[in-house]
């Protein structure tokens, strides 16, 4: 059946104008540990632009956690969709197509929060001019297309919320959407969630639960897990995702 793997697939570091100051790569690695997670997922919005350094703060404390190279993409119907890849190269290749079909508007920190690139050892290293928190020009079909065709794992995210999420923006999950995942909300109740949304579910999915971290405190306890066949590395973790029913 696979070893158990617990996870989560969603979290923001400091690069995220809404992340806290305190989700730096070691302090993130660090608590995923004492947490005892797994396996994490850097997924910034818009940007991968501090994965690399959460990997090096993973390697250089010796942790037993694999970081799943990510991003929170928002698309133009302004639907987050966590893209998910088996490897750094295939993210960076993914941000630089996301980079060129995203607008730039001018970040206000004041306003929204700072956008900090940190190295591994928890140094600023720059911070980026453009915000963050606004919709590419990608539509949710060819988001999934091109994270698909990089190796990756699309996955509509917060399904459950009120704004930014697949629900709230078009109304149900179309049948001829190439996914077969889907995130709820950690603190919902994913079962009761499914059964009273059945009849905007045009297809079958399951269904994961991350926290969506933007403090240390949110990040996800050892509670959920996904069977992985093999090493717990990337690879195979993303390819469970893929065959996740």
């Amino acid at each position: 059946m696979g070893e158990k793997i617990y996870y989560d697939f969603h979290m923001h570091t400091a690069l995220s104008p809404c992340g806290d100051v305190t989700m730096t790569p070691n302090n993130i690695v660090n608590m995923a540990s004492i947490l005892e997670l797994n396996c994490i997922a850097i997924t910034d919005h818009n940007s991968c632009g501090n994965v690399a350094a959460c990997i090096k703060a993973a390697e250089n404390n010796g942790l037993p956690l694999t970081i799943i190279p990510g991003m929170e993409l928002e698309t133009s119907e302004e639907v987050h969709v966590v893209c998910l890849f088996d490897c750094l190269e295939k993210a960076l290749e993914f941000e630089s197509f996301v980079k060129s079909r995203l607008p730039f508007v001018a970040n206000k920190p004041e306003i929204f929060g700072e956008q900090q690139f940190l190295n591994e050892e928890d140094e600023l290293t720059g911070e980026l001019p453009g915000l963050l928190l606004v919709a590419a020009n990608i539509d949710l079909y060819e988001a999934v297309s091109v994270v698909q065709s990089l190796g990756g794992v699309a996955i509509p995210a917060h399904i459950d919320r009120t704004s930014y999420s697949l629900f709230s923006n078009l109304g149900f999950l179309p049948s001829d959407l190439n996914i077969n995942l889907i995130e709820i909300s950690k603190n919902s109740d994913p079962e009761a969630f499914m059964i009273q949304h059945k009849k905007q579910f045009m297809k079958e999915v399951a269904y994961l639960q991350s926290s969506d971290a933007h403090y240390l405190e949110n990040i996800s306890e050892k509670e959920r897990y996904i069977r992985v066949d093999g090493e717990p590395n990337a690879q195979n973790i993303i390819k469970a995702l893929k065959e996740k029913r």
